[in-house]
């Protein structure tokens, strides 16, 4: 086992947004730390996604601190934004190692230790910010096993092309399920289907639309519940590129079927009873969940299941430090998982970070 350095004020775990803003921060201060990235080069998750998105398409990216993020263009958001990463770095000169992907973090006498491999750093506090990227979720149905044709997660998804003369059911609720309609129904023929029927936004999310949908997250975490996504709980809006997969009836919602079959999907109860829908490629846009199992030696989680934080009043996106350890910060989870949150919330982090450093030194 190699012992790197000697001991650390904080470690940053991950190397996105929220963890370049926590670095940023954290130097600030004067704040001995390193950053561990699992990637092999900047970028964070942006660096994965499929080469059709374009800068264009994305939601937003937001300003690092003191660093304007890049505008909208044609260009790859997987080429943009890795490139604006990777110059934000530099001209910080933040420090960060890769590839490095943490095994776990452990207790050992007062200490964080943060295990990779047989690596490991000791550290008084840990700033976690791994996002969601390395955990997509894809829900359990009977006979999920059986299908004959193509299964992808969203995290996975190669471009509207590769499904070409092929007909595809894209499984979601979300707004990454209507960005990847919006992409494949002009190039081949769709199905959707979700939980629940969608929620249209037709009026413009202002500041308190988002400011009610944050607090929503924050409120579940508070009360130690697995968070829901930011996006998730802001509504649906078609935009302009969307317009011609609308024309062609993509965003026409069927149920979610009950059972999957070789060659496609089956609804045995409800409304659809009896409904065969013949499919050759099924799409999970069904979302991601925290990647924080590294975090499970500390036994952070809650008996419902998600990692509770101390509430910071008037700021439901400052909410970092973990209930019950105060040497863990996570951000970039729960209410400030956006890509503006993440940058707000580290802020927070560094300043927590701070103070319990010196509360340990007094």
């Amino acid at each position: 086992m190699t012992v790197v350095g000697e001991v650390l004020d904080s470690v940053v775990v991950g190397a996105g947004q929220a963890g370049l803003a926590a670095s940023y921060f954290l130097r600030q201060r004067g704040i001995d730390h390193v950053v561990l990235d699992a990637d092999a080069g900047p970028g964070g998750a942006w660096q994965h996604r499929w080469a059709s998105l374009s800068m264009d398409d994305v939601h937003g990216v937001a300003d690092l601190p003191g660093s304007p993020a890049p505008g909208r263009s044609e260009r790859a958001a997987r080429d943009v934004v890795p490139d604006y990463f990777g110059a934000y770095e530099r001209h910080h000169r933040l420090p960060v190692v890769r590839p490095v992907r943490v095994d776990r973090v452990d207790d050992d006498g007062g200490l964080l230790v943060v295990r990779a491999g047989d690596r490991t750093w000791r550290t008084r506090t840990l700033v976690n910010a791994t996002g969601t990227w390395r955990r997509p979720f894809v829900p359990y149905y009977p006979g999920i096993g059986t299908f004959a044709g193509e299964q992808l997660h969203t995290a996975g998804y190669p471009g509207a092309e590769h499904f070409a003369g092929r007909r595809v059911l894209v499984v979601g609720g979300g707004a990454s399920a209507v960005q990847h309609l919006g992409e494949l129904a002009p190039v081949t023929d769709t199905l959707w289907a979700t939980r629940r029927p969608p929620v249209w936004r037709s009026d413009d999310f202002d500041e308190a639309a988002g400011l009610a949908a944050v607090t929503a997250v924050e409120e579940r975490v508070r009360r130690g519940l697995p968070p829901t996504s930011v996006v998730g709980v802001t509504g649906l809006a078609l935009r302009p590129q969307e317009q011609q997969a609308a024309r062609l009836g993509a965003y026409e919602r069927l149920p979610m079927f009950d059972r999957i079959e070789a060659d496609g999907v089956r609804w045995t109860a409800g409304a659809e009873a009896g409904r065969d829908e013949r499919v050759d490629a099924i799409l999970w846009a069904t979302g991601f969940r925290a990647a924080v199992d590294h975090l499970a030696p500390l036994n952070l989680r809650t008996p419902q299941g998600g990692i509770a934080l101390v509430p910071v009043p008037g700021n439901v996106q400052g909410a970092t430090t973990a209930v019950r350890d105060p040497r863990v910060q996570l951000v970039g989870y729960g209410p400030s998982a956006s890509t503006i949150g993440a940058s707000r919330a580290a802020r927070q982090a560094a300043l927590a970070v701070s103070r319990h450093l010196a509360t340990a030194a007094a």
